[in-house]
């Protein structure tokens, strides 16, 4: 694969590292949003498969992850600050108007993004997003009861002990992660590398919590469903039907948003870009091309 060009990207005072595949003249650009939140581009990598099919792959770190600066006010890390700099990477790197990709985390601040500046975009797609982070939460929650007794009882005492860094925890979430964020017998090296990242970096604890189906964090009350028909996007939900964001968030998205279509890989989790690669290109190729041929968007 084309390892692409890579950079710094002036961002609201602050350096945001960015990666481009791909030409930048021709079809629009597709730019990709990380998840966590916390993680790093990195596991995003397999989205430029899509140069293949002529577009432009745009991803990047958001303020305090993976290359881009960490500043020492923590107050920056919130949705609506990764809203400003999803808007200012795309204003400053004059790409244009963008099919805007959000996984995970990324999804929740891709539909953010699409309420506040929808001017900036061509189409709006998720990949185990969610608009309501409660809803989401409680799905895990139903998720995490069906791990074995002994891994529940785990992760039951490490938090009531606040033992989350431990070992023992760690281990145990693993449990969870292999059947409902990767279920490659192999994890690729990309996504390994964003956990550390996540791990070693204050975004996910301040804002996620101790772990994936744990959310503690300051995004724990966040609830964009009631303003979804607000958006007028074409837009594309997907999921796994393993995945930890389940297929009834997946529907919340999908039901709330006027014409919003929706697609469930069956052999994969939170990641089908990586568990279901090829056929995960072809449909997100297939939206952008009916999209595309549809021409330029009105103007705002």
């Amino acid at each position: 694969m084309d390892q692409g060009r890579s950079g710094y990207v002036p961002v609201l005072g602050y350096r945001l590292f960015y990666r481009s595949f791909g030409p930048e003249k021709g079809l629009p650009t597709v730019l990709c949003l990380h998840g966590g939140p916390g993680a790093s581009h990195d596991y995003l990598v397999p989205l430029a498969d899509l140069t293949s099919y002529g577009y432009r792959v745009v991803l990047f770190d958001q303020l305090g992850c993976g290359r881009s600066d960490v500043p020492e006010d923590t107050s920056l890390f919130t949705l609506e600050h990764h809203v400003q700099e999803t808007e200012e990477v795309r204003r400053n790197l004059s790409l244009g108007h963008v099919h805007l990709l959000g996984s995970s985390y990324g999804g929740l601040l891709a539909l953010a993004v699409a309420l506040s500046h929808p001017e900036g975009l061509r189409s709006l797609i998720t990949v185990g997003g969610l608009a309501s982070v409660p809803l989401a939460s409680a799905e895990m929650q139903v998720l995490r009861q069906a791990l074995p007794q002994t891994v529940q009882d785990t992760l039951d005492r490490c938090e009531a002990a606040g033992t989350t860094t431990s070992p023992e925890y760690q281990a145990a979430a693993m449990e969870f992660y292999r059947r409902h964020l990767c279920r490659l017998p192999t994890w690729p090296g990309e996504v390994s590398r964003s956990l550390e990242l996540a791990a070693s970096h204050p975004v996910y604890p301040l804002m996620n919590g101790p772990s994936e189906f744990t959310i503690t964090g300051t995004i724990r009350d966040i609830d964009l469903s009631p303003q979804l028909p607000r958006i007028r996007l074409p837009t594309l939900v997907l999921g796994g039907r393993y995945d930890e964001v389940t297929p009834r968030v997946a529907d919340q998205i999908r039901t709330g948003i006027p014409g919003a279509r929706g697609v469930t890989f069956t052999e994969s989790s939170h990641l089908p870009f990586w568990e279901e690669r090829d056929r995960f290109m072809a449909v997100v190729a297939r939206f952008l091309d009916t999209v595309d041929r549809k021409g330029p968007p009105p103007p705002p």
